[in-house]
């Protein structure tokens, strides 16, 4: 059939055209082109979001997780709820987008630039002079998958967007009728005596066998699992790898001794004192005139008796600072330690005892005399022998390592199922390690220690197929690529190695049983017989939500919320494996006093949560308003309840920032800020 097709290859294309052509004239190649990646999965405002965009939304929640986090659990990554978020985070930015549209809430220039600078990060990329290192900017946003251009209009669009929900946050008023009222409910103490059901109070009565230990051990066997790991191998190219590779010879390192002499020793230094007399920059012109005026006279007296130098210097300088010692500046070197105009004129006298001529600086006229020199120290060469060559190693290395990157980048992917060949071409050592993990271990150095290598040698591809990871960028000056030899999934563990943990799991939880059957019958006992309690009970504490004295907040919630028309009362709370409780509420007590610095700080967080809980609200209400929808199906909680992967993760279900579940109420809290 193939034979066919090599013989008859221009019939077979002039047939193809025929069929294929008409089909883009009926239906357009945009159609073909954006058939897969345009194929909606949320609605906001009749505008579609597409898959692509939707990957691309997750792409950058990642990058961003892992800059913020790079130690985080690749595992909570990796999941299809976490890549839902992504998907939620993009529909909340798109509503408010729409809203900020038809509000017509503009950001000027004015206000980007002002938002820029308030990013640390940004603002130190600005020199001295005020502008910016445009280099340095565009990889850091690069990191997200953006332009310089594309990262500003994401921002700008942001501003706009937090103006929506800002509005609500500005305007929303509470009360002090409201405010009271809260935290009266909230703040109100209540007296109580606390019967506690512990579970190991019941361990004695229990003595499991060996069929109830294997019975247990069976239905809990997602608590006893052996994590995955795998053995590996891997290649690390580093600054350190390409330094052994360099060759120096003596010719080579005499030329970088002569060629670095001056900044291989100590460099000269010189001593000066001078004479100063004031006259500030924005001085009038008639003054500075007069104060240059009495410079050159003072200059000319000097020459005629250099020596008496210090003595005019205290006489005449107006230097408080240096006047008493005769004008004298110390040593200093020609680009540091002193202003540069006087350094200037230092380095241009030629021996000590010569004087400048008249020096004018923001501060006025000098007179400048030089008084000591300190030659330029440069160890011999012999002596810096062994720094020379370490330098120049490293010199050369970091010349040389950008073209083995891209040699290594590209040997380990054309070569993807061994890390000899690329080992051995640029004389690199495989490593070895086992029971690694996708998550670095306490302790671990190097690539183990990075989670993003580890996140590549646990993704399907590399797993299911035993190839070479891609080239890890762990920094500026480290690749690594790693394969898994081995893998070993997740298992249960063999009952007789876990025997003590499953005896004592089940003790824990028929304990707990045994303390909430007991609880509740006493809760009963007592509810009809309040007398019955009185030895039982223990003296009473004074609880409320803010000061809860250790007891449990099921039980505080449930004894503040008990009849205050029925005290004393029986209330009783099951504790889940931490057993039973049961309280009697004696009496409702006031609250605490409060100083006026708390009260408001109250009023404050009430507003705070008030103003949340409206913005939230009108959220919803624009979400109806703009017909936001997501037609893709939000996943089940048994989606990734299970931790026993019986098949490495698709790469689709990768991603999310580290901020799960709330990111949209950060996003209120914050006016609707959209953190870039």
């Amino acid at each position: 059939m193939f034979d066919f097709f090599r013989r008859h290859t221009k019939i077979v294309m002039v047939v193809l055209f025929l069929l294929i052509i008409p089909s883009f004239v009926l239906f357009g190649v945009e159609r073909y082109t954006h058939f897969n990646d345009n194929a909606g999965v949320a609605e906001v405002d009749g505008q579609s979001i597409s898959q692509a965009e939707w990957d691309q939304a997750h792409r950058q929640d990642i990058e961003r997780t892992r800059a913020a986090n790079p130690r985080i659990d690749l595992r909570l990554l990796d999941s299809p709820e976490a890549k839902y978020e992504s998907l939620e985070r993009l529909v909340h930015e798109r509503v408010l987008q729409a809203a900020a549209n038809d509000q017509r809430l503009a950001v000027s220039d004015q206000r980007l630039a002002a938002e820029l600078a308030q990013d640390p990060t940004i603002a130190a990329l600005r020199r001295a002079d005020g502008t910016m290192d445009m280099d340095t900017y565009s990889r850091l946003v690069a990191t997200q998958g953006l332009t310089p251009e594309g990262f500003e209009a994401r921002l700008r669009a942001d501003l706009a967007a937090r103006q929506v929900l800002g509005g609500v946050f500005n305007t929303e008023l509470v009360s002090a009728a409201q405010v009271d009222a809260a935290m009266d409910a909230y703040l109100e103490r209540r007296e109580v005596r606390v019967k506690r059901f512990a579970p190991a109070d019941y361990a004695s009565r229990l003595n499991p066998g060996d069929a109830d230990l294997e019975a247990f051990y069976k239905a809990n066997l997602a608590r006893y699992l052996a994590p995955e790991s795998a053995r590996i191998e891997y290649v690390a190219l580093d600054l350190d790898s390409v330094k052994k590779g360099v060759t120096v010879s003596e010719q080579d390192l005499r030329a970088y001794y002569d060629q670095n002499a001056a900044s291989l020793g100590a460099p000269e230094e010189r001593r000066v004192s001078h004479i100063l007399i004031n006259a500030p920059k924005g001085a009038p012109a008639a003054e500075r005139e007069k104060a240059k005026a009495a410079a050159e006279q003072l200059l000319a007296q000097l020459r005629k008796a250099p020596g008496s130098f210090a003595d005019v210097a205290r006489k005449s300088s107006q230097d408080g600072a240096s006047a008493p010692s005769g004008g004298d500046l110390g040593f200093f070197r020609r680009d540091k330690g002193i202003d540069p105009v006087i350094a200037k004129a230092a380095y241009a006298l030629g021996k000590a005892g010569d004087l400048s001529d008249v020096v004018e600086s923001d501060f006025g006229y000098h007179v400048i005399q030089l008084t000591g020199i300190k030659p330029a120290a440069v160890p011999a060469f012999e002596q810096l022998r062994p720094k020379l060559e370490e330098q120049f190693r490293t010199q050369q290395a970091q010349k040389q390592f950008g073209e083995l990157a891209e040699t290594f980048t590209n040997g380990v992917y054309e070569q993807s199922d061994s890390l000899k060949p690329i080992a051995e071409q640029l004389k690199l050592t495989v490593q070895t390690a086992d029971n690694v993990g996708r998550t670095p271990v306490p302790g671990a150095t190097g690539p183990l220690a990075d989670a993003r290598f580890l996140g590549a040698l646990f993704s399907a591809d590399s797993l299911e197929k035993k190839r070479n990871t891609e080239a890890v960028e762990l920094g500026a000056t480290q690749r690594v690529s790693g394969r898994v030899v081995q893998y070993n999934p997740a298992h249960a563990r063999p009952l007789a190695e876990v025997q003590s943990q499953v005896r004592a799991a089940f003790v824990h939880e028929r304990g707990a049983a045994l303390a909430r059957e007991d609880g509740q019958a006493k809760l009963a006992a007592w509810t009809a017989d309040p007398n019955a309690a009185a030895a039982s009970l223990p003296a009473a504490v004074t609880v409320s939500r803010d000061a809860p004295q250790g007891q449990p907040p099921q039980l505080i919630e449930a004894a503040l919320r008990a009849d205050p028309a029925k005290l004393p009362v029986f209330v009783g709370v099951d504790l889940g494996s931490e057993g039973y409780a049961v309280a009697r509420v004696d009496k409702v007590l006031p609250k605490a006093g409060q100083t006026a610095e708390v009260i408001d700080q109250n009023r404050q967080d009430y507003e705070q949560q008030w103003a949340s809980a409206v913005a939230s609200q009108y959220y919803e209400l624009l979400k109806s308003r703009y017909k936001a929808a997501i037609t893709v199906s939000k996943p089940s909680a048994e989606t990734t309840m299970d931790l026993l992967p019986a098949a490495p993760a698709p790469a689709s279900h990768r991603g999310l920032d580290d901020r799960p579940q709330r990111h949209q109420e950060e996003s209120l809290d914050n006016g609707g800020k959209a953190l870039p």
